[in-house]
């Protein structure tokens, strides 16, 4: 092992046979460098020199891929060369995720990282790259709640309601989502653990035709995600009657949360976030992330973020870590306990 020589612990030796005057230039030069910001170290790198891809695991038109262009095109303005999304859909977002997890840890190549990945960390008995140790967080977009909704022909009108019809009926309640293991699914499985009520999943390939189903009846009720249930809930099709999120949402003020209407502690929402190949320079990682927040500080993204439901939730890369780390666990149980399992 070598010995701990100032060199060897990053301390600049100088020779004593240099003039006092360049010993102390030289000193100054070192600390001015040191005390530079990050991001303005980074810049003095050159990176980016060339367009840097986003990977977004859905098709093109889906609430991920929109925010993800939102953020792509504001994301550019910061690094000063161009964010272009490329849509890998399959596997429930795993097509993309393993597309970056293999490639070059250049900062080149960065995907939106979301729920779903957390949640496919369990759903699917092998993946083609490692949730937690392929991908570098660099951090949060935004979160979007689920929204309970029934069909108005029911005699349901908020969630006591709900319960009651649940615990009266002799087939209980069903509830449509978007396929086996989505957001959708796992909150309706997440509430049916807590309730104890008898609820019979009905899975759909994507959130469109369940929708079409629970309009026309074939379904009770529906976990959705809030951007696909707002048009129909204020044309009066769907009724709303409780919001996943801890708190209300701004665009629904009198659909009351779950954890107010008795059960505590629920908050379920659907998040986004940005992530690299693991091995990404720290350096560029930090230079992103500071891009990222100030993307979401700019007014007309927040403003267009909050029309589609979204809440900005920026922040570090340490944060986003450590929430996935949560969500990952969190849905651990879930999946077990419903056994759910990918399609």
């Amino acid at each position: 092992m070598s010995q701990h020589t100032p060199a060897a612990l990053g301390q600049r030796t100088v020779s004593p046979s240099l003039p006092r005057r360049a010993v102390l230039a030289l000193a100054a030069t070192l600390a001015c460098g040191a005390a530079l910001p990050l991001h303005a170290q980074t810049h003095a790198s050159g990176w980016p020199t060339k367009p840097v891809k986003l990977v977004v695991g859905y098709a093109a038109g889906g609430a991920t891929d929109v925010i993800a262009r939102l953020v792509a095109v504001k994301l550019g303005d910061q690094l000063g060369q161009p964010v272009v999304v490329d849509n890998r859909a399959g596997a429930n977002s795993n097509v993309g995720a393993e597309a970056v997890a293999r490639a070059p840890a250049d900062g080149y190549a960065l995907y939106v990282f979301t729920i779903a990945n957390t949640i496919n960390a369990t759903l699917y008995p092998k993946l083609g790259y490692d949730p937690v140790k392929d991908f570098e967080p660099i951090g949060m977009i935004a979160k979007i709640p689920n929204i309970l909704v029934v069909n108005p022909k029911l005699p349901i009108k908020n969630l006591a309601d709900y319960v009651r019809y649940a615990k009266e009926s002799k087939d209980g309640i069903t509830f449509a989502s978007s396929g086996s293991g989505s957001s959708i699914h796992l909150s309706g499985e997440m509430f049916k653990m807590q309730s104890k009520l008898k609820m019979l999943h009905v899975p759909y390939r994507g959130s469109a035709p369940a929708v079409t189903d629970l309009l026309g009846g074939q379904v009770d009720s529906m976990f959705d995600n809030t951007p696909s249930a707002l048009p129909h809930v204020q044309a009066g099709k769907l009724r709303a009657i409780a919001i996943t999120s801890a708190q209300r949402s701004p665009l629904l003020p009198d659909v009351p949360t779950l954890a107010e209407s008795g059960y505590a502690g629920f908050d379920v929402q659907s998040w986004f976030g940005l992530a690299a190949p693991a091995g990404t320079p720290r350096a560029v990682i930090e230079q992103v992330n500071t891009a990222l927040n100030k993307v979401l500080a700019q007014p007309e993204v927040r403003t267009r973020l909050q029309e589609l439901a979204a809440t900005p939730d920026g922040g570090t890369p340490d944060k986003m870590r450590q929430f996935a780390a949560a969500e990952i666990k969190r849905w651990r149980e879930v999946v077990k306990e419903s056994g759910a399992s990918a399609e």
